[in-house]
């Protein structure tokens, strides 16, 4: 690893604590089921505009934090994170290409299968949750997407 790489890395995981923070400060009930998944849109982000610098670790390890915090089946949120990162890197050029509103219709299309994937395993797992609020941060998050996206691209470009 260079010293450039290393370099590139610390706006990953700055962004990527800022994520878990916002994803994990207490809000009231009606207020944190229309909070976005901010981790899921920076790795999303990362994975779309810098997919060498993270790959699939950062997805994974993100996900287990995630897990860890929130107390869930060990692996669920890893998992998810993961499978969300994998599609944006098999398609980051593609997405990299779209307009900003088409890019966030991309992000509600991921984020509604990382629901989709925390929704299958918490069938399996016994712990089914069926209401329709479960969607809602798919929606959310991609409504935030271009200021989240605007964000990440000025600390991505800066550093």
């Amino acid at each position: 690893m260079s010293r450039g790489d290393h370099f590139a890395r610390w706006p990953l995981f700055a962004s990527g604590f800022a994520g878990l923070v916002l994803g994990l400060i207490p809000l009231p009930a009606w207020l944190d089921m229309l909070r976005p998944d901010f981790l899921a849109l920076v790795v999303l982000y990362w994975a779309i505009h810098v997919p060498q610098a993270g790959r699939l670790w950062f997805a994974w390890c993100a996900g287990l934090l995630l897990d860890g915090f929130r107390g869930v089946v060990l692996g669920q949120f890893a998992l998810a994170m993961t499978v969300i990162a994998a599609v944006a890197i098999y398609l980051h050029l593609r997405i990299r290409a779209y307009p900003i509103w088409h890019q966030a219709g991309v992000v509600f299309a991921a984020l509604f299968l990382y629901h989709l994937t925390l929704w299958i395993v918490d069938g399996w797992s016994g712990h089914p949750v069926t209401t329709s609020a479960r969607w809602i941060p798919a929606v959310t998050g991609a409504l935030v997407w271009p200021f989240v996206s605007g964000i990440l691209d000025k600390l991505h470009h800066r550093f």
